[in-house]
């Protein structure tokens, strides 16, 4: 159940086992603050208290890999005063919760496109992968300047340059080489991946990767996103039947 406003009302609770790999599209900022009168960047404060609570849900309830998308590259066309103020917000969030992420022994990894980023975020950044970096207990993988269709011909011009240099044969270039190029090389595809504000849409996110993952699209906006609405996401999850293109053997054996 949800209210008008699209907040999380219904309780839920941790199920049993849950997805190896979620990600979440963010997003509902912008809408949670104009409904209360209060500008968007007060919206986006919350959204940043949102995070610390997923993050640690999702470490409780066993999820392996988390993936945020924290600023899309299309975000740039936003007003200037809104963009400035999301990156104090990584600013922030970097130097509060990167020495408690460490002591909870969470990776923190980062996919996208730096070459834009200043250089005191890119450098906070390589800090928080360097810092992390041994760590196993949950990767946070933060989207930052992410689009998936920039990751995509990033990859292959990374493929183009290793075959021009005669590292790559071009006739063995097949699925698996295009992942191990993508920013994502080396964590597996997302089993779920959760969006919130009632939007159903992809939004550039992980395209390559989100071939055969399932979605849970939830009304609630971002900073009403809790431990309930993602209880309830993954048990959502937890009654479907992944089945990757193939037939169910039961189905088979009925012959339908």
């Amino acid at each position: 159940m949800t209210s008008r406003e699209g907040r999380c009302t219904r309780p839920g609770s941790l199920p049993l086992s849950t997805p190896h790999h979620v990600a979440i599209i963010m997003d509902g900022n912008g809408r949670w603050a104009k409904s209360r009168g209060m500008p968007r960047s007060m919206g986006h404060r919350k959204g940043v208290e949102a995070v610390r609570e997923t993050v640690r849900t999702a470490g409780e309830s066993g999820v392996r890999y988390l993936t945020l998308f924290a600023f899309s590259s299309e975000n740039w066309n936003r007003p200037p005063d809104e963009i400035n103020d999301l990156m104090g917000l990584l600013r922030h969030f970097i130097r509060r919760d990167l020495a408690e992420l460490h002591k909870e022994n969470v990776r923190v990894r980062v996919i996208g496109d730096r070459d834009r980023l200043e250089k005191d975020i890119l450098a906070l950044l390589e800090e928080a992968e360097e810092l992390t970096r041994a760590n196993s207990a949950m990767h946070l993988v933060i989207a930052f300047n992410y689009g998936g269709r920039n990751e995509i011909a990033r990859a292959m011009k990374r493929i183009a340059e290793a075959v021009d240099r005669g590292d790559l044969d071009a006739s063995s270039v097949d699925e698996s080489t295009v992942t191990s190029f993508l920013d994502t090389a080396g964590i597996p595809d997302p089993d779920l991946i959760i969006r919130t504000s009632g939007e159903k849409r992809l939004s550039n996110f992980l395209l390559w990767q989100a071939a055969y993952t399932e979605f849970v699209f939830v009304p609630c906006l971002w900073p009403d996103f809790d431990k309930a609405a993602f209880s309830n996401a993954m048990l959502e999850y937890q009654q479907r039947e992944r089945r990757y293109g193939a037939v169910p053997e039961r189905d088979l054996a009925l012959g339908s």
